[in-house]
């Protein structure tokens, strides 16, 4: 069977919520009301830092599924002024963010040890401020959130292949940028950190057999596997492939906007980038023909996010190696489309109940974990009130 991406259907329950007339469904999700709802409702766990672990509703996979997110909603109520990025959060709330996420990872492994028979990861999503509240394709929550899911291998090798041109995929065409046009540049300009535990490899040796990505991306293994998460060191480096990533992203949309070729004031790598980005004609000559699209195009001119966002995940590869690679991120899927597959969420209440409680089993489990690391405090959702599931129609 060809590499390709897939098309999965997830069957989501249908919204309890209801959306003020007149009103968005973006502008609604990032309201602080919505953000109580979402914790009263299907949250989990809560960490004195305002970390929020909760169940994904409207998910990517009912297999594990879960979110944790920095809930600054009643303490930051401009949607725009809320951290969206990991090296905009505070050292101690970053630092327990990080162990939640290594525990909540090792849960996953532990569960599902088999490469061949399930797909696992966690992606950080962050967008930047300046996208429209009511734009199409907005993530739901604009406060820097982790994913962790697992698909079945079966799932994915059973589902359709996807629409290549498909805008999870694509970016709505961004996403040619990188992969594209300077995949070169961008491969050379990361290899400058100074990584110890992330050892780089080639995206053609990383990419799943089942749908051939990430494509182009480049891609670090983990030496030391699942254990060296518990390493401070890893977590430091994981940061530095991101502030990698905000200098070359911060440098190209520089230029285009301006067309001066500068180093950005807070460029964190100021050297290499003045040296292998501003000095490759390449790169520059990319810019100067976007910067000639933007004058002449006003709808490709709306789909440009001059501040930087990204996709950031770790994820186990077929051979069982813990994989870390690093996107920009425009629209559509903001995880999984790096790993070729796009999720459909339709409503199907009766699908959706059959698979609950099992999954919400699992994420009691690992919230058990949380609870012997004294991280944080349980919440009692009305669908687990004493940590155990109750289905809506056991209820009535």
């Amino acid at each position: 069977m060809r590499a390709s991406a897939r098309a999965i259907v997830t069957p989501r329950p249908k919204l309890s919520l209801t959306i003020p007339p007149g009103m968005a469904p973006v502008e609604f999700f990032n309201s602080p009301a919505n953000l109580k709802n979402l914790a009263e409702e299907n949250g989990l766990f809560r960490t004195p830092e305002d970390l929020l672990m909760y169940r994904k509703l409207i998910g990517h996979s009912t297999e594990f599924d879960t979110s944790v997110i920095l809930d600054t909603s009643e303490r930051i109520l401009d949607p725009l002024g809320r951290p969206v990025r990991r090296d905009q959060v505070a050292r101690k709330p970053k630092k327990v963010w990080n162990h939640m996420t290594r525990i909540i990872i090792e849960y996953m492994i532990e569960k599902y040890p088999d490469p061949a028979q399930h797909l696992v990861l966690s992606g950080e999503a962050s967008l930047d401020a300046t996208w429209p509240l009511n734009k199409p394709g907005v993530p739901s929550i604009r406060m820097i959130h982790n994913h962790f899911m697992v698909f079945p291998t079966q799932d994915i090798e059973s589902a359709e292949f996807a629409d290549p041109n498909d805008q999870n995929l694509t970016d709505s065409g961004h996403h040619s940028l990188f992969l594209r046009h300077l995949s070169g540049v961008y491969n050379e300009f990361l290899e400058i950190l100074d990584l110890q535990i992330l050892r780089p490899i080639p995206a053609a040796e990383s990419s799943l057999k089942l749908t051939g990505y990430p494509q182009g991306l480049p891609c670090w293994e983990v030496k030391g596997g699942i254990e060296k998460l518990q390493d401070q060191y890893f977590w430091h480096e994981y940061e530095q492939v991101l502030l990698g990533f905000l200098d070359f992203y911060n440098t190209f949309f520089s230029l285009v906007s301006t067309g001066e070729p500068q180093i950005p004031i807070q460029a964190n790598f100021p050297h290499q980038v003045g040296e292998v980005l501003l000095g490759s004609g390449r790169f520059r000559r990319v810019a100067r023909d976007l910067r000639e699209q933007v004058i002449k195009d006003p709808q490709f001119a709306n789909e440009i996010r001059w501040r930087p966002a990204y996709k950031q995940i770790l994820y186990r590869d077929d051979k069982g190696r813990l994989i870390v690679t690093i996107s920009q991120n425009s629209v559509g899927n903001a995880i999984t489309e790096l790993l070729g597959i796009v999720v459909k969420r339709e409503e199907n209440e009766e699908a959706y109940a059959a698979a609950e409680p099992a999954l919400v089993g699992r994420l009691l489990e690992v919230r058990e974990r949380l609870i012997d690391a004294n991280l944080g405090e349980i919440i009692a959702a009305p669908s687990w009130p004493n940590g155990e599931f109750i289905s809506n129609t056991a209820k009535q």
